[in-house]
């Protein structure tokens, strides 16, 4: 319970954390998506876990336990408030390492920035952001601008989950899916003209970028990329990760125990190397 309302997660512990990672999913699915169904190999929560990372997968507001009070989330501050509070009560006297380090994965990049930029994220040493970007594939627009939070326009599914054949069968059967949030709707609106913008600017810690061979929600060709590691004006390093043979949803597609083995090891350059994790910008992939 965090201020009255109950949050939930998935948290794997490490014995002697080296730090801990935050992981935050993406509209219309839960925490389950850091640990893929029927596949430990890609679960991000068990190879970081292994790698000496105590890491939660938390729910965001409004999904998960929260999901009644769904609603009261209106206001992204509050979000991140609730953010931190399951955070703490979940560490409570857990060591937390060298800090925090926020992953993830499209709508949530959302949540993920504000936590970094707010005046709680004083121990976060770095973050990875995948699945987002500044600029919707025209095709992708035409599909998202009719999306509500209780109608899935016709061809949403195959945005979001083509090729099929880059992702098990499990997670292509629904078993990752859950109800959005009426919140999100204002997120999506803000966030490439106004919020990424603005929070990116604010980052003072390294940034991972990382993006699929097969993104076709957002434009990912290099003059986009560049677009949008510019955006981070005062982080240290802004590395950017492009991951071959991969979807829009990275952690659970057949790539993900390779996408999660470079953002660990970004998290170690992180931990070891601080701002000198790259002198402005490194591409790697």
């Amino acid at each position: 319970m965090v201020d009255g309302v109950p949050m939930s997660g998935l948290v794997a512990r490490a014995a002697d954390p080296r730090a801990v990672i935050v992981a935050v999913h993406g509209g219309a699915t839960s925490s389950t998506y850091f640990d893929c169904p029927g596949h430990p190999e890609l679960s991000l929560l068990r190879t970081a876990a292994e790698r000496g990372f105590t890491t939660i997968a938390l729910d965001r507001p409004g999904y998960g336990a929260s999901a009644l009070y769904a609603d009261e989330m209106a206001d992204p501050n509050r979000r991140t408030a609730l953010a931190y509070g399951a955070i703490d009560r979940i560490l409570a006297d857990d060591s937390r390492g060298a800090g925090l380090f926020l992953f993830a994965h499209s709508a949530g990049c959302e949540l993920a920035l504000r936590m970094t930029v707010d005046e709680r994220g004083g121990d976060v040493v770095g973050v990875e952001l995948a699945g987002t970007g500044l600029r919707y594939h025209p095709a992708a627009l035409e599909i998202i601008k009719d999306a509500t939070v209780t109608s899935r326009p016709s061809g949403l599914r195959d945005l979001l989950w083509q090729p099929t054949d880059l992702y098990p069968a499990e997670v292509l059967t629904g078993s990752l899916s859950a109800p959005g949030v009426a919140y999100e709707s204002e997120v999506t609106a803000n966030w490439a003209r106004r919020d990424f913008p603005e929070l990116a600017s604010r980052v003072g810690v390294p940034v991972e970028f990382s993006v699929a061979e097969h993104e076709a929600v957002w434009e990912s060709d290099t003059a986009a990329i560049d677009a949008v590691a510019a955006l981070f004006t005062t982080a240290p390093a802004v590395r950017v990760n492009r991951v071959p043979g991969s979807g829009h949803n990275l952690s659970v597609g057949h790539t993900a125990g390779e996408y999660h083995a470079r953002v660990l090891s970004f998290v170690t350059d992180c931990l070891t190397d601080g701002a000198d994790v790259a002198a402005t910008k490194v591409e790697a992939g």
